[in-house]
C-alpha cells in the first residue's frame, strides 16, 4: 500500500476526491489535509505569495517526514507551487491539473478555459501555455471568466453560480474545440455543459487521479 498526501484549498473537492481515489485505488491510502486560508491569501493578494509559499512547502515536508509517496496539489491557483517546491523533495509533488492541460494541448487546437476567479484562470492558462510550448504545438487559448459565478456560490445561489459558468462556455463556444474546468469543484458540472454544447470537457480530478497510476502501481 502507497500514501498519497492531497492538499486542498477549500472543502467541497476534499469528499468527492476521495470518494474516487478509493474507488480506483482501494489498495492505497489518501490522506487529505484543507487549508482554506490559502485561497483566501491568493484571492487577496491576487496571486500566491510567499507566504502562501511557505505552507505549501511546510504541508509537503510534513506529509514527507510521516511517509507519504506522493503528494498531490488538487488547488489550480496555487498549483505553480508543485514545481516550485519539487526540487527540496524526493517524493514526487504533483499538481491535479497538469493531465487535463496536456491532453488538451495533445488533442485540440482552440481551448476555452473556464473558472469563476481570476486567480484560477490566470495559472490555468499559463499552465497551458507551459504544455504548449513542451509540446511545440501552437494553440489558441479563450479566457473564460464567469463573472459574478464565485460570489453567486459564497452567497448560496449555485443555481446563478451554474448558469454564470453556463453563459459564459455558451459564448465562447463557437471559437473552442474543448473546455478546461479549471476548478475541481466545476467537475460536476461536466456532462450538463457536454451535452448543451456539443462539445468535449475536460476536469482535472477524472485525469489527474488516472495520471497517479504509474506512481502508485509502476
Amino acid at each position: 500500500m502507497k500514501t498519497i498526501t492531497a492538499i486542498y484549498t477549500a472543502q467541497a473537492l476534499v469528499a468527492p476526491l476521495k470518494e474516487q481515489f478509493s474507488k480506483i485505488y482501494p489498495d492505497h491510502r489518501i490522506i487529505s489535509v484543507m487549508d482554506d486560508s490559502l485561497i483566501a491569501s491568493v484571492i487577496s493578494a491576487g496571486r500566491m505569495t510567499n507566504e502562501v509559499l511557505r505552507k505549501i512547502y511546510s504541508i509537503c515536508r510534513d506529509a514527507n517526514d510521516m511517509g507519504s509517496d506522493l503528494v498531490l496539489q488538487t488547488c489550480s491557483s496555487v498549483g505553480a507551487s508543485a514545481d516550485l517546491i519539487q526540487p527540496f523533495f524526493d517524493i514526487p509533488i504533483l499538481r491535479i491539473d497538469r493531465p487535463m492541460a496536456l491532453a488538451s494541448v495533445e488533442t485540440y487546437s482552440r481551448i476555452g478555459v473556464l473558472a469563476t476567479l481570476p486567480t484560477t484562470l490566470g495559472p490555468t492558462m499559463d499552465l497551458v501555455k507551459q504544455c504548449s510550448r513542451e509540446s511545440g504545438k501552437k494553440v489558441e487559448i479563450q479566457d473564460g471568466l464567469a463573472l459574478g459565478a464565485f460570489e453567486a456560490l459564497m452567497s448560496g445561489d449555485s443555481e446563478l453560480h451554474d448558469q454564470k459558468i453556463m453563459d459564459t462556455a455558451m459564448r465562447l463556444n463557437d471559437s473552442c474545440d474543448v473546455f478546461l474546468l479549471a476548478q475541481g469543484s466545476m467537475a460536476r458540472m461536466a456532462g450538463q455543459l457536454n451535452k448543451v454544447l456539443g462539445k468535449p470537457v475536460l476536469t482535472s480530478p477524472e485525469s489527474g487521479l488516472a495520471a497517479l497510476k504509474p506512481y502508485l502501481e509502476g
